[in-house]
């Protein structure tokens, strides 16, 4: 998944003040919690909507929908810096002696938050993203806004009043992109910049945003989809109003960006690999490093689990290779296995997505006999926009429970003829999607006994961690039965112990970006540019992609040591509805949480 902090959890939003007033309601009736805190709980959830309207936009609260602050800026973080010492002072008035355990829960968890906002920006970094590199190649307003301002992303356009925001929105992308340049300036100036091979993946980014026929703009589909009932007048205004926007705004900002990037900035860009070259480096993959696992691991601790279980799973891949009766080493099944076209038997992206749809139908059978707790929010298969598609991974984003939006597993398909079955279809759909990212996610979403700050929540190392577990449940779900189809989940599994190598490696010296990218290819059946859209992922991604293998590794031990504890009455389904019911939480506090709850079986 892509996991942009803020990309996460959903909320029912009908309009901007009845969102307001609901959540109130329902943190008063839903919830034991002491008045006094769930007001703090409210009111810290309403004012980070404020702070963050794209965050606020994907939880279906419409209030800030015209908002699009440069929230990366010196000032910026000056008001996050205000907003978080101000509830860090509030819970330590709090007398937490009356609470229940959820209580306990959302104290704690709100505690952690703010600690480790606080920690990140002391070292020029909010929710993972740098000060002075705005955005990158994978992540950023740059691509948000496109997805936004297609007319089928997270960004509503069904009322005026919706098209009518869009427009406030957008428009502040010009000083948005002119405060991106000043901090990308600054950032040269302090030899804080990125790598050059990221670079030379963003200036097309932008270039491809540069359309001279405004109608031909990506950001012109919400008119192409504007709703039959508008007035002609409203039709033909906003049709004006967006052929203005796109013409005199969008287009000369993606323009500035592009040559920016081209001119100034990849002259200067830097030629090494990791974090560790920027000052301060090390501190900040330390904090990283937490910031993603929500542990006290450090990287030496990581990066030696994450040899120990490349070497596991290469066992493994040596024994389902002797089935399928292959003879030669492992390393050549890997190329046979991403050369041999009998894997390549699409011929267009309908047929990718069909194939999905049939892994969908399999597992459907048998999910009720290891879930009983599952979501009402719909669901949907897309193909990935083609804007976007080159460098996009397969990806999850949240629906709402209202029906109003379906969570979406987005597929990128460049050429279908090239799509390859062994590359973990049925894991990848596991893991992205059912049971993975849109159960747990709906779920969170959809738990009206949490307050609404929980169900907005994300933590890579839960979240991540749980959609890599529920890969491991591909033959309990009838999954796996063909070898190549288990090769290529074992091959997802050591992809992501492959990164807890490679992304400590980069960034503590070990790795160049040359060298990770060929023991990721000598450990997985992945193409050269695949292995190479990986690694500088991690590049500009510090840390992210340590959670899944810690999470996943976490909640199999779980259910292992509850296994033994119970024996006869220990229940797979109990045991995943209790991981799931309360949503996101950093791995100490579900850890704790999951041990009080076996006690009382």
């Amino acid at each position: 998944m892509k996991v942009l902090r803020y990309l996460i959890v959903l909320v029912i939003a009908v309009s901007s003040c009845q969102t307001k007033k609901q959540n109130v309601e329902k943190t008063q009736t839903k919830s034991s919690l002491d008045s006094s805190f769930a007001n703090i709980l409210q009111k810290y959830y309403d004012e980070r909507m404020q702070l963050f309207p794209l965050e606020a936009t994907v939880n279906g609260d419409t209030l800030y929908n015209d908002l699009l602050p440069a929230d990366f800026t010196e000032s910026y973080h000056a008001k996050l810096k205000d907003f978080f010492t101000k509830y860090n002072d509030a819970l330590g008035k709090t007398d937490t002696t009356s609470f229940n355990d959820n209580d306990h829960k959302s104290y704690n968890i709100l505690k952690y938050e703010i600690d480790m906002a606080l920690r990140g920006l002391a070292l020029g970094y909010s929710g993972g993203t740098a000060m002075y590199m705005p955005f990158d190649q994978f992540n950023g307003t740059t691509l948000m806004l496109g997805q936004m301002g297609s007319g089928t992303g997270n960004q509503p356009f069904k009322t005026v009043k919706d098209y009518d925001n869009w427009i406030k929105r957008a428009t502040a992308f010009s000083a948005w992109a002119d405060s991106a340049i000043v901090y990308f300036k600054k950032g040269m100036a302090n030899n804080t910049v990125l790598p050059k091979s990221i670079v030379v993946k963003m200036i097309p980014q932008m270039q491809n945003m540069v359309t001279a026929e405004p109608t031909k703009s990506l950001f012109y589909g919400p008119i192409t989809l504007m709703p039959a009932g508008f007035t002609a007048e409203d039709k033909q205004r906003l049709t004006a109003a967006y052929t203005n926007l796109i013409k005199n705004e969008l287009v000369p900002a993606y323009k500035k960006l592009g040559n920016f990037l081209q001119n100034e900035y990849l002259p200067r860009a830097r030629a090494t690999t990791g974090i560790n070259d920027l000052p301060n480096g090390a501190a900040i993959y330390n904090y990283m490093v937490k910031y993603w696992t929500t542990t006290n691991k450090t990287p030496d601790e990581i990066y030696n689990t994450g040899l120990a279980e490349v070497k596991r799973i290469r066992d493994v891949m040596e024994q389902i290779k002797t089935q399928t009766g292959y003879k030669c080493s492992l390393d050549s099944f890997f190329t046979f296995m991403k050369t041999d076209k009998r894997f390549m038997p699409y011929k267009t992206p309908g047929e990718v997505i069909a194939a999905f749809k049939k892994i969908q139908t399999t597992i459907d059978p048998n999910l009720k006999n290891i879930f009983t707790l599952t979501p009402k929010t719909t669901f949907e298969i897309r193909q990935t926009e083609s804007f976007r598609a080159a460098s996009a991974s397969a990806e999850y984003y949240p629906g709402l429970p209202d029906g109003s939006r379906p969570g979406i597993f987005y597929i990128p398909i460049i050429d279908a003829t090239t799509f390859n079955t062994t590359s973990g279809m049925e894991s990848l759909f596991l893991h992205e999607a059912i049971p993975g990212h849109h159960y747990q996610m709906s779920i969170q979403s959809e738990n009206k006994t949490l307050p609404a700050f929980r169900r907005f929540l994300w933590y890579g190392a839960y979240g991540e961690g749980y959609a890599l577990y529920c890969e491991s449940l591909g033959k309990e779900l009838g999954l796996y039965t063909d070898p190549y189809q288990y090769m290529g989940a074992l091959g997802d599994e050591i992809h992501r112990a492959i990164r807890l190598v490679v992304d400590v490696a980069m960034h503590t010296e070990k790795m160049t970006r040359e060298q990770a990218i060929a023991y990721m290819m000598q450990n997985e059946a992945i193409s050269e540019e695949g292995a190479t859209a990986e690694i500088e992922r991690y590049m500009v991604y510090p840390a992210q992609a340590l959670s899944y293998k810690t999470g996943a590794l976490k909640i199999k031990e779980l259910r292992e040591k509850y296994t033994q504890m119970l024996g006869s009455k220990f229940s797979l389904a109990a045991f995943h509805d209790e991981f799931l019911k309360d949503g996101c939480m950093p791995l100490e506090i579900i850890e704790k949480s999951m041990d009080a709850w076996v006690k009382k079986q």
